[in-house]
């Protein structure tokens, strides 16, 4: 049974980040049209989702997204996120729109405590206080905002700063994704990619931040036996299973596609207590660095619920 869809409805994007992960696909793939997005819908709630995220690329500007949330909404669906770099809800009357359509549930996304920081990865001038007024905007509307900022080489130790301004900006969930080497990523991996190990101390403080507050935080693409102490805040945990379309691809199980094909373990990893929950980095990691910063934690195997 599904819990979520995510749907890449456009690859258009008004950022162009270092990390990104769709690369060039703006550059080639057209927009999902209404009824491909309808037929993705139906059939994943006859499958049990009751949740959508609307994704890309960014989704606010595909021509019609008014008519996706409206769409998610008439059929049924419980929780409508739009996963997005928040930069169009600095114009709150979008907002109000995707409100009353039946979006409840805002995914933006900021990569840095400071504008030089975010502008300077998204390419984008004047996109940190976009977002920023985004954020405002959506939780003087009451809803539900998470966020999500990827973690590189450039913005890694202002991660407390960036959590301390999230809790401030009212948000109830924030991740820190460690960046994944595909896309523009994998261009950029000579000076985007720092070491897992080296990020650590700055990823645990930025955490605190929210545990002291008792705001949802995790991280994503970083194994247990980093997050030592921490490891009630890994993301693979909470991640809810599903389908994910994208383009011509439609994944089943983005789940089973993580677990087996995306992230990987060493041999080495397999004594480690949470052998049988931990997904591993993203494989492209090891192909950089190697696994020196991987070691097994001993203990009793902690089994997947």
């Amino acid at each position: 049974m599904y819990t979520r869809i995510d749907i890449k409805i456009t690859f258009r994007c008004n950022n162009k980040c270092d990390f990104c992960a769709q690369g060039h696909k703006r550059d080639i793939v057209t927009d999902r049209t209404l009824e491909q997005v309808h037929k993705d819908l139906t059939s994943a709630y006859a499958n049990g989702s009751r949740d959508v995220v609307f994704t890309g690329g960014e989704p606010t500007m595909h021509p019609h997204i008014i008519d996706c949330v409206a769409m998610a909404k008439k059929l049924g669906y419980h929780r409508i996120q739009l996963q997005t770099n928040g930069r169009t809800f600095a114009y709150k009357g979008l907002l109000e729109r995707l409100k009353a359509a039946g979006a409840n549930e805002m995914g933006p996304s900021l990569h840095g405590a400071k504008p030089e920081t975010h502008d300077g990865l998204t390419h984008a001038p004047g996109s940190f206080m976009q977002t920023v007024s985004g954020i405002k905007n959506a939780a003087s509307l009451g809803m539900h905002i998470i966020t999500n900022s990827v973690i590189t080489s450039a913005n890694y130790k202002e991660l407390p700063a960036l959590a301390a301004l999230l809790v401030k900006l009212g948000v109830r969930q924030y991740q820190f994704a460690f960046v994944h080497i595909i896309g523009t990523a994998l261009e950029n991996k000579k000076w985007i990619v720092p070491r897992k190990s080296e990020i650590m101390p700055w990823v645990k403080k930025g955490l605190d931040v929210g545990i002291e507050k008792d705001v949802l935080c995790f991280t994503e693409a970083i194994p247990f036996c980093l997050m030592k102490g921490y490891e009630q805040c890994v993301a693979e945990r909470i991640i809810p299973e599903g389908p994910v379309a994208d383009g011509e691809k439609f994944i089943k199980s983005y789940g089973d596609y993580r677990r087996n094909e995306g992230k990987i373990k060493a041999p080495s990893c397999r004594p480690c207590r949470y052998f049988k929950i931990c997904e591993g980095p993203w494989r492209e990691y090891p192909e950089l660095y190697g696994w020196k910063e991987f070691r097994p934690v001993p203990g009793k195997p902690v089994l997947r619920k």
